[in-house]
This record gives C-alpha cells, sequence and structure tokens, in this order.
C-alpha cells in the first residue's frame, strides 16, 4: 500500500517541488506586525525579509493539532500509511501539536497507522530528509523502509550557517544574551550549528569571503560522500553569496547535486535577513 507522507512548510521546499514528490504540506503561521500569513502560500520570503529591514516585528506559530486532524482523520479511516517528519522538536511545537491530535485519533481509532518522526532538523536540512523518503514512497517503499532511512539521514544531517545579526536569534529564544553580544561586540559573522536539535556557535571570522570558506573547511572535515548525497545551501535574501558558496560546494567538495532555496519564513523569522546556511550528510548515502 502506498505511503502518505506529511512535511511542515519549515522544510523549505518549493510548492513546485512538494508537488513533485506528492508530500502533503502543513503551512506555519507568520505574523508581520498586525498581519497574519501563511508561511509560502500567503507570504513570500522576500516580503518578510523586506519588511524586518525596515523595523517590523515577526513572529511565528506552529501550526495547530487540528492542521493535522484531516490528514490524520482519512489515513485512520481509510487505513492508508502515514508518515509526518516533523521540524525538530527542540527548535518548535510542531511535533508535539502533531503528537496531540495523533493521541486524539488513535481513542477512536487505536490502529491507525500514523507515525510521527521527530527529525532534529530545519530548514532544508529537514527538506533534503524529505527529498529522499519521498523518492523511496515513490519507488513503492515500505513503511519500515521509509521510517528507517529517513531517520538515517536525519540522525547525519548536519547543518552549519551564519547570520548577519546574532539579535534576531536571541529575541525569538533560540540563542543565549551572552553569546549575541559578544557577535555585536566583535563585529565578527559568526559560524552557528544544530547539535542535537539545539544552536550552538561554534566558530567565527571577518568578512564575508572568509565566511564562505569556512563553511567549506568545516563541510570537508564533517562531511562525506559528498559526490553521492544532494546538498543543500540556503540564503535568506542573499542569493548572489549563495551562488557563490555553490560554485565552492562544486568544485571544492565535489558535489554532482545541490540545492540552492530561500530561508522561509518559518525560520526565518527567527535568524533575520542575510543568513547563509549549508546542508550536508555526515555519513554515507543510504
Amino acid at each position: 500500500m502506498k505511503v502518505k507522507l506529511l512535511a511542515d512548510s519549515a522544510s523549505d521546499l518549493s510548492s513546485k517541488l512538494y508537488e513533485k514528490l506528492q508530500v502533503e504540506l502543513i503551512p506555519v503561521h507568520v505574523f508581520i506586525g498586525e498581519d497574519e500569513y501563511l508561511d509560502g502560500v500567503t507570504v513570500k520570503p522576500e516580503e518578510m525579509y523586506g519588511r524586518m529591514r525596515q523595523g517590523e516585528r515577526v513572529t511565528t506559530s506552529q501550526p495547530s493539532p487540528e492542521a493535522f486532524k484531516k490528514a490524520f482523520l482519512e489515513s485512520a479511516k481509510t487505513n492508508t500509511p502515514l508518515i509526518y517528519f516533523a521540524l525538530s522538536a527542540t527548535l518548535s511545537g510542531t511535533y508535539n501539536s502533531a503528537k496531540i491530535m495523533e493521541r486524539e485519533i488513535k481513542e477512536e481509532y487505536p490502529e491507525a497507522p500514523i507515525h510521527i518522526i521527530d527529525t532534529g532538523c530545519v530548514s532544508l536540512g529537514y527538506g533534503l530528509v524529505i527529498i529522499r523518503v519521498a523518492r523511496l514512497a515513490k519507488k513503492g517503499a515500505s513503511i519500515e523502509e521509509i521510517i528507517e532511512i529517513g531517520s538515517y539521514h536525519a540522525r547525519h544531517m548536519e547543518h552549519i550557517f551564519t547570520v548577519d545579526d546574532l539579535e534576531y536569534l536571541h529575541r525569538s529564544g533560540r540563542l543565549s544574551r551572552a553569546v549575541s553580544i559578544i557577535g555585536s561586540l566583535l563585529r565578527i559573522k559568526p559560524i552557528l550549528h544544530i547539535q542535537e536539535g539545539n544552536l550552538e556557535l561554534t566558530d567565527k571570522v571577518r568578512g564575508s569571503k572568509r565566511v564562505l570558506n569556512k563553511l567549506i573547511e568545516m563541510a570537508k572535515t564533517r562531511g562525506k560522500d559528498f559526490e553521492n548525497q544532494t546538498v543543500g545551501i540556503i540564503h535568506a535574501d542573499n542569493e548572489s553569496l549563495a551562488e557563490q558558496l555553490k560554485k565552492l560546494v562544486i568544485e571544492k567538495l565535489g558535489a554532482k547535486d545541490v540545492i540552492t532555496q530561500p530561508l522561509g519564513a518559518a525560520v526565518g523569522a527567527h535568524a533575520g535577513p542575510g543568513v547563509i546556511a549549508l546542508t550536508f550528510l555526515n555519513n554515507k548515502f543510504k
């Protein structure tokens, strides 16, 4: 039986790619000033970053449990296997919202084949997991194989990135005040990564060119099997720098498949404009 896949908009994949991969999208709610939007549906990243630069405050809210109800209920009634690969539960409450609705549905349908997986990933790192499992599902892979390989990719996904202003991450509660102050005082470009779902400052450099070289250097140390995997590059209204990084990824890492995507509102609201990120596997591709 075909497995149905569910993901949320924090995976930062395009709507066309979601359609091609046959993955159902649950959008995150975005608030800009007094206005409410759906990430990737009624607001585009460039609009949000423009308004952030003008000083408007941007916040997000995870989908409510009700947002998952329709998909979960359909799965339960038709006995169709469904897997929701979720944004890191450490960084968002979306996973918990889905678990609340899963418990409710299973009170009536205890055998419902619903599975919710915390990827521990974010943005295109999360998106690369979705791409992998969607390709498996289209080939008719079993639910056990999809969960196993999807979990492997999530567990071995690296996220390294830099931001223009650490204050955005501090305001959203994703980074300590002490770290954000250090970055501002030293006027450096911080290099951060995600460790067990948490943001950590791992290094700092000065200047955009040095930042790109540092990202490549770290990728060489942490990554493996670049020629066989898909590498992700994410930018927050910084397309020219993303293209420079893509060229380096191909030349220096030997990657053959590189995806470049804008950082969507679900994550970009907390990181601010100017982000450049690199996502890749730290183990062999499966």
